[in-house]
């Protein structure tokens, strides 16, 4: 059998998908809390340049895969307007019922399914942009995973990888010791869980970084990949055009 990386740890495919669930299972309830508390407050910055840089129209097909609690899907849906639409997914799913719950407090109902990003149920040349947000570190063939999303995309279509990468280097000891030390005791007192967020720490550091992202988007569809770092490079946004 296969076998790939889950965090640090070397295991088999099917394994990882398995565990990869088990974390996203645990912290679904505290998620947003702790996307708050763990970034003080600044993914919210993150993702609204990743809405901005969409530059949505009425009428735009969106995909937001790994969609999780909802706030891209959310963001998306006001910018396309009553005749656009915005196809909510993750795989997981119990963050999927915490977004869609979430969604539909804030007076918005999108469709919403359980799907694997590596086998997306939609046909070609449909979607105006795709995004994955905190997401694609996660998936187990990244490259499989990149071609589907160019696959739905149409002509001109955009995709946009919201994710954690690599850090400048004067801010690399600091981040580690967030990462390792302080991140898994915070997950501890807020989630009840500190492995899955020392899980997060490990698999921040075994996601490609800007360029070999931008050199996998290429050479998976992607003509044109450009990307914006934020917050020391933290966080980077990958953006590719379907040429």
């Amino acid at each position: 059998m296969s076998t790939t990386h889950f965090g640090f740890q070397s295991v088999d495919e099917q394994e990882k998908a398995r565990r990869v669930r088990g974390v996203f299972d645990s912290v679904a309830s505290k998620y947003d809390v702790m996307n708050d508390l763990m970034s003080a407050g600044l993914h919210r910055a993150w993702k609204a340049y990743t809405v901005m840089v969409a530059n949505l129209s009425e009428g735009s097909q969106v995909l937001d895969i790994a969609g999780g609690t909802g706030d891209l899907a959310l963001a998306f849906s006001k910018k396309v307007g009553a005749s656009g639409r915005v196809v909510h997914t993750d795989i997981n799913e119990a963050m999927l019922r915490v977004g869609r719950d979430r969604l539909i407090d804030a007076g918005v109902v999108l469709p919403t399914l359980v799907c694997d990003a590596e086998k997306l149920p939609f046909p070609d040349t449909h979607f105006d942009v795709v995004s994955v947000a905190f997401g694609l570190r996660n998936m187990t063939h990244k490259d499989q995973a990149i071609a589907e999303m160019c696959r739905v995309l149409k002509p001109g279509g955009k995709l946009l990888v919201l994710e954690f990468s690599k850090v400048a280097k004067p801010l690399t000891k600091v981040y580690d010791w967030y990462s390792f030390k302080v991140l898994p005791q915070l997950g501890k007192l807020v989630a009840g869980d500190d492995a899955s967020y020392r899980y997060l720490a490990e698999s921040i550091r075994m996601h490609p970084g800007q360029e070999e992202l931008k050199s996998l988007m290429q050479k998976n569809g992607f003509g044109h990949v450009d990307y914006h770092n934020m917050t020391g490079g933290i966080v980077a946004l990958h953006v590719g055009i379907k040429c």
